[in-house]
């Protein structure tokens, strides 16, 4: 395990009228290992991007991703994901997905069982490994994807959204369970969200980028995921300097939209 360097990346779509989309431009970030960043944005300004450039699945037009001081040059077991969705084998089992790295690493079957069972354990799952992906709800959907990316062993987990489709109950129930994984395996993690909430909540470091084209616009180092760690997270929201913050970024993303908003009208 080791550092995640982003080293003056940019990102340049070309269409097919000849125009261009710059997605990024000139992104840089240094993350330590176990450190966990949240990042959120208006729409359009290129975290899902960034996110894919870090997971391998894009090559940026300008700049180089590192980790371990290695160039990043497609995806890497070293590098998990966790979609929106959870992308799982719906018609295999909870256990056969879990299992699923480790089998494709042609892994022995003791040593597979004791990692599936330790982390479906960890996720809450145990007495759900038999069952059907279908047959779960998208709340524990999410934590067999978790356990799949967590059964690879990675350096680096990347999640996409992942908690944004679930009711608000479930999702205040898998931001601590994010929390607890993140103490419990000293991963380093970086969270792409739309919910300024849960981008204070889940990112000891967040990222507020700009669109047009994406970049870091401003970065904040918090407090609130070390506090809430086996906390109350409702508690934790209360807290006058998490209100605070909270109203100083939606303000900041407001005034982002409008200016997008307006640019478009002219």
């Amino acid at each position: 395990m080791g550092a995640l360097q982003i080293n003056d990346v940019s990102m340049r779509f070309e269409l097919p009228d000849g125009s261009h989309v710059q997605a990024l431009q000139n992104v840089s970030l240094d993350l330590k290992e176990g450190e966990l960043l949240s990042v959120l944005g208006p729409s359009g300004c290129g975290k899902s991007t960034l996110l894919n450039i870090v997971a391998g699945f894009l090559a940026p037009t300008d700049g180089v991703v590192t980790l371990s001081g290695n160039t990043v040059t497609g995806p890497n077991a070293e590098r998990g994901m966790v979609f929106q969705k959870g992308a799982l084998f719906e018609w295999m089992s909870v256990r056969q997905n879990v299992e699923f790295g480790p089998r494709m690493k042609n892994m022995g079957e003791a040593d597979r069982n004791t990692i599936v069972e330790n982390l479906l354990d960890t996720v809450g799952l145990r007495d759900f490994k038999d069952k059907a992906v279908y047959e779960l709800s998208g709340g524990m959907q999410q934590r067999v994807a978790l356990a799949r990316c967590l059964a690879n062993d990675p350096d680096v987990i990347l999640m996409d959204e992942p908690l944004g489709a679930l009711d608000a109950l479930t999702r205040e129930k898998m931001q601590g369970l994010v929390l607890d994984l993140w103490k419990k395996t000293g991963k380093t993690i970086i969270l792409i969200t739309h919910s300024v909430d849960e981008a204070l909540l889940l990112g000891e470091r967040l990222l507020v980028m700009a669109p047009r084209p994406g970049r870091i616009f401003k970065e904040y180092n918090l407090p609130f995921a070390d506090q809430a760690v086996g906390a109350d997270l409702r508690v934790v929201k209360d807290d006058p300097a998490f209100n605070d913050t909270k109203k100083e970024i939606l303000q900041m993303i407001w005034e982002m939209e409008e200016e997008i908003m307006g640019a478009g009208g002219k």
